[in-house]
């Protein structure tokens, strides 16, 4: 019961700057991307709002590895200012996710 529980309140937080974007949890980086490796965002939406968070940036990095950051903390930490930033990132893709109450997932950029 005692590892449920530290799972239920590990304290989970992202860094958005200059370099990347990093997920913590209780400290340590559990996913991270750099700018200069970034190779493609996805926003991913669900069926479960609005109870639930139900949209997700997705930054896919050159190593095979990302991070997945939930809308709400990507409007805190203005994310979506940066991205719209990379060259052909698709604004309509990011209008057409925020409107969606489906699973989907909408390809907002590819890096050439």
């Amino acid at each position: 019961m005692l590892a449920w529980l530290k799972r239920v309140f590990q304290r989970v937080s992202f860094e958005v700057d200059e370099r990347g974007v990093r997920r913590l949890v209780d400290g340590a980086v559990v996913e991270q991307v750099a700018w200069d490796d970034l190779i493609g965002v996805d926003i991913v939406t669900t069926d479960q709002g609005p109870a639930m968070e139900d949209v997700f940036f997705v930054l896919h990095g050159s190593d095979g590895k990302g991070a997945v950051v939930p809308q709400e903390i990507a409007v805190a930490e203005k994310l979506l200012d940066r991205l719209q930033t990379l060259p052909g990132f698709d604004n309509g893709k990011v209008i057409e996710a925020m409107g969606c109450a489906e699973n989907a997932r909408f390809v907002c950029w590819k890096k050439s």
